[in-house]
């Protein structure tokens, strides 16, 4: 008894010496508990007290859990002195204070719910009593549970509470922490006065197909060209990955061509396991297979460019071919430049060079085959080398005496990803009167023409030995075929004369070919895209009036392009028109722009490897330099030759 009493008299000294340190004299809620405990400490015993001590702590286990709802605590005066109306003022002028510093901008009614715990500070603790510790803990668990869970009445109003509060107990930092947290002051969003302006969608280089504007070197002319037709973009820069998380913006695009390469990332395994050897049609490892395809070409089709002219072997050339090769009117460049000339000047090195500095550094030639003065040359954008096989060529003379080379026929043939092409240049036997001689000629070449040699057919079991034709997917035949108009020459000028606009139907219903094609004894298989243009033979040279010589020759279609596919609809045409510009030659040059359907390959076929006339090239590349210099000097000697007069 004697140590319970040292304990209740510890106690109540304790108790005593805490309550005298706990100043307010209008706390009544201290001196009420005063008058209970301390007659209740001096008349039990020691095992009542235990079973007090363990009856408040079960009191205080049930006031603290987060599931039974609680009214709000009555707001604790404050410590200093002072009498009850400074406390209130004092609190009243701290929550105006603390709703401009609110982070969720709010002045509800709550923020007096949570003095207790924003004014408390360390060390102020230890001076309360254990009445004071629990309501400590009481206003702690208080707002979490009995305002967001338990009474219907604050409910509402807990949504108005800060982030911080609503974090549990546990997990919340210290209160110094939450006084420099309610400090900070948080500005309202400033609000636009108008709507914002669109975005201009402007993707440089997304994709490398054929779609280039000739006069512009870094836009996505394939994007261009489909948004006005309303299309879907397609984000191909090699590897669409890489425009995934970015902005539609030219900024976003710059800021990621200065940090990346427009070329898709290689990973050091993939080099090390990736092997054209073993590649197939469905393959993701061939270099000829869909997944390559599809980088290049997402919708599988190829720009193919065509001119046929025949120069009458003259030794001048236009000054100027880009009315030839790029077109004011065409909005777009090809991938393929395919030129074939009859009767060509007789300098063939002199001729390519000027084709290598019309079309600039965007292409290369990949292979030129002569015939006599037949030509026929290949260009390809340099960036799409790498996709085409060896180049096959052959050549076939139709004269009887093998040694004079001016008609016959010149045919490359190669493939590309996984269709074949096979182009043909000819020119057939000349006279108004000589269809049979013609097809003749043409039969001739359809069987002797000896290809392909090394290429392996794309589909063996189409193919018809006496027919080279059959033998390749695509197949483009143009030149100066000499078929002629079957009017006479009067009759002929009339129609011309009385047609409007570009109906040339009253005219081909006497062409010699267009007729031989329909009772199929020329050109098996074969196409032609509807003609809307003049007859581009025969013309004085230097002028647009037909012939005014003696001979008189009858106005005719000698010059044509024909094409054929394995697959109906695989070629569309773009376009099929003359060059009235170029009249250098009694023939005006015949040109078409082609739309071909691509497919996948194996990597069974020998690759070119990027081959292409290097020498060629370079020539190519120093005569538009010099040129542009030259230019320049020009403009530089006329603009300082000027001379201000002043009036």
């Amino acid at each position: 008894m004697a140590g319970c009493k040292r304990m209740d008299e510890n106690g109540e000294d304790n108790t005593l010496r805490q309550y005298s340190d706990t100043p307010g004299k209008g706390d009544s809620s201290v001196n009420d508990r005063r008058t209970l405990k301390t007659p209740l400490v001096a008349a039990k015993s020691c095992s009542e007290h235990k079973d007090t001590l363990k009856l408040s702590a079960t009191n205080v286990e049930e006031e603290i859990s987060p599931y039974q709802p609680r009214p709000p605590s009555r707001p604790r005066l404050s410590s200093k002195s002072g009498s009850v109306e400074e406390n209130v003022r004092t609190r009243r002028l701290k929550n105006s204070q603390e709703s401009l510093s609110d982070p969720a901008e709010t002045g509800s009614s709550t923020d007096s719910l949570k003095e207790d715990q924003t004014a408390l500070v360390p060390g102020t603790l230890a001076l309360r009593g254990p009445a004071t510790i629990r309501n400590n803990q009481d206003s702690t668990v208080r707002p979490v549970s009995a305002l967001t869970r338990g009474s219907p009445v604050f409910r509402d109003r807990g949504r108005s509470l800060s982030e911080y509060e609503r974090t549990p107990t546990s997990q919340q930092s210290n209160l110094t922490d939450l006084r420099v947290r309610a400090a900070k002051l948080r500005l309202s969003p400033v609000q636009s006065t108008g709507p914002l302006p669109a975005l201009d969608q402007n993707f440089a280089s997304a994709t490398l197909r054929a779609a280039n504007r000739i006069d512009r070197d870094c836009l996505d002319y394939a994007v261009l060209a489909r948004e006005k037709h309303g299309e879907r973009l397609h984000r191909n820069l090699s590897d669409s990955r890489l425009l995934e998380n970015m902005g539609s913006d030219s900024a976003s695009v710059n800021s990621m061509r200065s940090t990346y390469s427009v070329l898709s990332p290689i990973r050091p395994q993939d080099v090390r396991n990736r092997s054209f050897l073993e590649g197939s049609v469905l393959g993701s490892g061939a270099l000829l297979g869909a997944e390559e395809l599809d980088r290049y070409f997402p919708d599988r089709r190829l720009g193919i460019y065509i001119a046929t002219w025949n120069m009458q072997g003259e030794k001048g050339l236009p000054s100027n071919l880009d009315d030839l090769l790029l077109p004011t009117d065409s909005e777009f460049a090809q991938d393929f430049y395919i030129i074939g000339v009859q009767e060509g000047c007789p300098d063939r090195r002199e001729w390519e060079t000027r084709l290598q500095e019309t079309l600039g550094p965007y292409y290369v030639m990949l292979y030129a085959a002569s015939h006599g003065v037949l030509y026929l040359s290949v260009f390809v954008r340099r960036d799409l080398i790498w996709f085409c096989s060896e180049v096959e060529h052959a050549t076939v003379t139709t004269r009887i005496i093998s040694q004079i080379k001016t008609k016959g026929a010149v045919g490359l043939a190669f493939t590309f990803f996984g269709t074949s092409f096979l182009f043909i240049t000819s020119h057939f036997t000349s006279g108004d009167a000589k269809i049979y001689e013609r097809i003749l000629d043409y039969n001739k070449i359809v069987e002797a023409l000896a290809l392909p040699k090394g290429l392996p057919d794309t589909n063996p079991y189409r193919s018809t030995p006496s027919d080279v034709t059959t033998r390749f997917d695509q197949v483009f035949w143009f030149g100066d075929f000499n078929f002629r108009i079957n009017k006479a020459r009067l009759d002929v000028e009339t129609i011309i004369n009385r047609t409007v606009g570009d109906n040339m139907d009253l005219l081909l219903e006497h062409d010699q070919l267009s007729k031989e094609i329909k009772e199929g004894s020329i050109f098996k298989g074969f196409q032609e895209a509807p003609i809307h243009f003049r007859p581009t033979y025969k013309f004085d040279i230097g002028c647009d009036i037909y012939d005014t010589t003696s001979k008189q020759r009858t106005p005719s279609y000698t010059d044509r392009i024909l094409f054929r596919s394995r697959q109906a609809d695989d070629i569309k045409v773009a376009k099929y028109t003359s060059c009235s510009s170029i009249k250098t030659s009694d023939h005006r040059p015949v040109i078409g722009v082609f739309q071909v359907k691509l497919r996948p390959g194996r990597d069974n076929i020998p690759l070119g490897a990027g081959q292409f006339d290097r020498g060629l090239y370079l020539e190519g590349i120093r005569r538009r330099i010099t040129r542009e210099l030259k230019r320049r000097e020009a403009m530089k000697n006329q603009s300082s030759s000027t001379i201000c007069t002043i009036s």
